[in-house]
């Protein structure tokens, strides 16, 4: 099958200006790209006054966790309608494979966020998706994951037999293809792992070529786990991440750079800063970053893991309840963020009256104390409910960031099976790019962050660019229609017109196809 996309306003995924051009695919291929292409296509779509550009990537998503459910359609649907075609997946130290055979932890897997139905080996999850996917998916294997396999969620250092264990599955996982690693050292059972370990863990894939993902420990100036009379904690966390990379060589994506709580905007400059540095001094590092002001958390986020290991009965200990509310006061107060920041997605079937309110206004309405009220929601949830926090940033944050040379795009959502959903997963990247026309950002350089950029960044050949022998993913807009309502956290936005994965439909004339023409793409 071949498809001529005419005379439309082409961004090849590089940082060169947009040119008028033809796009001629031949099934999963671009077969050319250039003015006034002659070829007896079998299909011819006009793009006068549409914009074509790659296939979007996502450059930190956790979608791997979904594509073996019965109804896995609707979980990858909102991202194609948003453009997006390949997801990197297995960030945050948590990926569906990577735990050694026969393991009994293999349950554990996911962080409370997501739930792996079948983690074994990289071999296993490649077979199982096949013919399944319907975007790509480029996997790294996770950290946590791997050390889950082998002790659970147990917090004591490894022996020398058990971290040799954990590496085996990374090298199993380097070796089948996947294109790095990710630490997730604000989750069990990353934060227990000790500074050799991780260093270990980073060297392996370095020793493979490979990126390495970390969610830092800490995303705010102040957080638990650490002394509070020192500098920034998210200062902290950028050096730890910073000193594992001079150790090891590995190269290094920093997830989600975000500056959780109004105190923590002041250390932008800083964070900035010592990006730049470590990049003049030879470190491969850079970082993605969200395109809304909040983001997705599990409940218990403002809760320290001394709190969480208590018996229900030991939590409603009134001494216990006072240390623990002079910790999140404290806490709260320093980071400049209250419970009015808080937003209820899902806590229970039994409980759907509270989706969508903010603590505070729960609290109010219920005539509680706020704190009183969110131990109660962590109750009825089973210590399992969803948030979604706010004050990550705010719009100058967000323009700084857009126009730093080092930043990706990406979303870090996923759909809720229940609940309110991340606005992210639906409209993310049309944000990304409504904001740089609205701040005055080049149209090629906010697609080069979400297509070629990606691409170049965690090795994924033959994608994110408009070429010829390139993998026919392909999105066409139209920049005049683009629409999206934050207000509205699941509305389709509008304005894409054509989506094709590896040359098959997903969108068509704005209307969404059905198709399972996605892979599991491996670094070669």
């Amino acid at each position: 099958m071949t498809t001529l996309l005419r005379n439309g306003l082409v961004y090849d995924g590089t940082l060169n200006p947009p040119r008028t051009a033809d796009v001629l695919l031949e099934g999963e291929r671009i077969a050319a790209v250039g003015a006034n292409l002659t070829a007896n296509a079998h299909q011819t779509l006009d793009c006068e006054g549409l914009s074509i550009a790659p296939g979007l990537i996502d450059a930190h998503s956790h979608n791997d966790f979904f594509y073996d459910l019965e109804d896995a359609e609707g979980y990858y649907k909102p991202f194609l309608m948003q453009g997006i075609t390949t997801q990197v997946t297995g960030n945050c130290g948590f990926s569906v494979f990577g735990v050694e055979a026969g393991s009994p932890h293999a349950g554990k897997v996911g962080a409370g966020l997501f739930r792996a139905r079948n983690a074994g080996g990289f071999a296993a999850f490649c077979d199982a998706a096949a013919g399944r996917l319907h975007v790509n998916l480029a996997p790294l294997i996770g950290h946590g994951t791997a050390r889950i396999g082998v002790t659970g969620l147990a917090p004591a250092k490894l022996s020398a037999d058990e971290l040799a264990r954990e590496l085996v599955m990374v090298e199993d996982a380097m070796r089948g293809g996947a294109f790095g690693g990710s630490l997730g050292l604000m989750y069990e059972p990353g934060m227990y792992a000790p500074r050799d370990e991780l260093v270990a863990f980073a060297r392996k894939i370095s020793d493979y070529g490979g990126i390495l993902t970390v969610h830092p420990r800490a995303n705010s100036s102040v957080a638990l786990g650490y002394p509070l009379l020192s500098k920034p904690h998210i200062e902290l966390a950028l050096d730890e991440v910073i000193g594992i990379q001079r150790e090891t060589g590995v190269k290094m994506q920093y997830s989600h750079l975000i500056f959780v709580g109004q105190s923590s905007w002041k250390c932008l400059d800083t964070m900035l800063a010592k990006f730049a540095a470590a990049r003049a001094e030879g470190l491969d590092i850079a970082f993605d970053h969200y395109a809304m002001t909040y983001g997705a958390s599990v409940i218990t986020v403002i809760c320290p893991p001394w709190y969480m290991a208590l018996s229900p009965e030991k939590r409603k200990s009134p001494l216990n309840r006072l240390k623990l509310r002079l910790i999140i006061d404290i806490t709260r107060k320093a980071l400049g963020i209250g419970y009015q920041d808080i937003t209820v997605a899902y806590i229970s079937d039994g409980a759907r009256q509270y989706e969508g309110r903010t603590v505070a206004e729960i609290a109010l309405a219920e005539g509680m104390d706020p704190l009183d009220l969110y131990l109660k929601l962590i109750d009825l949830s089973g210590g399992e409910g969803r948030v979604y926090l706010g004050k990550y940033y705010n719009e100058a944050i967000l323009r700084r960031l857009m126009e730093n040379d080092l930043s990706l795009c990406m979303t870090d959502a996923w759909v809720e099976g229940m609940g309110v959903q991340n606005a992210s997963a639906y409209q993310g990247y049309p944000t990304f790019l409504l904001n740089a026309r609205a701040w005055g950002v080049p149209t090629e350089r906010v697609i080069h962050k979400m297509t070629g950029g990606v691409a170049e960044r965690f090795g994924i050949r033959e994608r994110g660019h408009l070429a010829a022998g390139q993998y026919a993913d392909v999105t066409v807009f139209d920049p005049n229609a683009l629409k999206v309502k934050p207000d509205q956290p699941d509305f389709a936005p509008e304005g894409f017109r054509h989506v094709l994965v590896n040359g098959t439909f997903a969108m068509r004339d704005g209307q969404y196809v059905t198709q399972r023409a996605g892979k599991v793409l491996l670094k070669r």
